[in-house]
């Protein structure tokens, strides 16, 4: 691993990289306005299984799968018959056209617009990173942007936020060796999740009257 494309990669996926990561909260809105989320406790919990079973888990299997070789238009139809929701497609849709095209430009090319984990994956294959450190990396930008929601909105402390970001950590790199040491190749017999209550929170956001958030 160089440290130049680990920095790359940590650039990428760092809040201030534009992909309006900060505009989507993945139902989360939803589960705050009706106060199933409200606490930091009640917060980290939904957070953990939105990564752990949800569709953190299945993205980071997506992009493990480009980044070994799959073909990056066939995983992104994947992606898309994943989303669970009309929401949740937009989020993805959106954040990848914007993360391809930040990133070609950066390179002095034109980007293709694909769902965000394989839009990631395609651009990661170029870095020499071990696919578990990349794994790692975007599942702790999801939870960083899910935990900022949160902070946000619930309302919590900023020092509240971090210690929830802080418990995290373990499990998303768990996580992470675990989904690397899968046969990415075959990544339709790893896919799954179990997190219903974030795809349907993320319908339930669509007809709230008051929204903070796109998603």
């Amino acid at each position: 691993m160089t440290e130049t494309d680990l920095l790359s990669l940590t650039q990428w996926l760092s809040p201030a990289f534009p992909v309006s990561a900060y505009a989507y909260s993945h139902g989360l809105e939803a589960e705050i306005t009706h106060g199933r989320v409200h606490d930091g406790e009640t917060a980290r919990d939904w957070i953990a299984t939105v990564i752990e079973v949800g569709a953190g888990r299945n993205d980071a299997l997506i992009l493990l799968a480009v980044l070994s070789g799959r073909d990056a238009d066939e995983m992104a139809d994947l992606a898309r018959a994943l989303a669970g929701s009309a929401e949740r497609w937009e989020e993805t849709r959106a954040m990848g056209a914007a993360f391809a095209e930040t990133v070609a430009a950066m390179r002095g090319g034109n980007g293709v617009a694909r769902p965000y984990p394989v839009a990631v994956g395609m651009a990661a294959r170029a870095l020499n990173v071990p696919h578990e450190v990349v794994a790692a990396l975007y599942l702790q930008a999801l939870a960083a942007s899910l935990v900022s929601v949160a902070v946000r909105f619930v309302p919590l402390g900023q020092a509240e936020g971090q210690r929830i970001q802080a418990a995290l950590q373990p499990r998303i790199a768990a996580l992470a060796g675990d989904l690397a040491r899968l046969d990415a190749m075959a990544v339709e017999d790893h896919l799954g999740a179990a997190a219903f209550g974030a795809d349907l929170a993320t319908m339930e956001h669509e007809g709230l009257e008051v929204r903070i958030f796109r998603t």
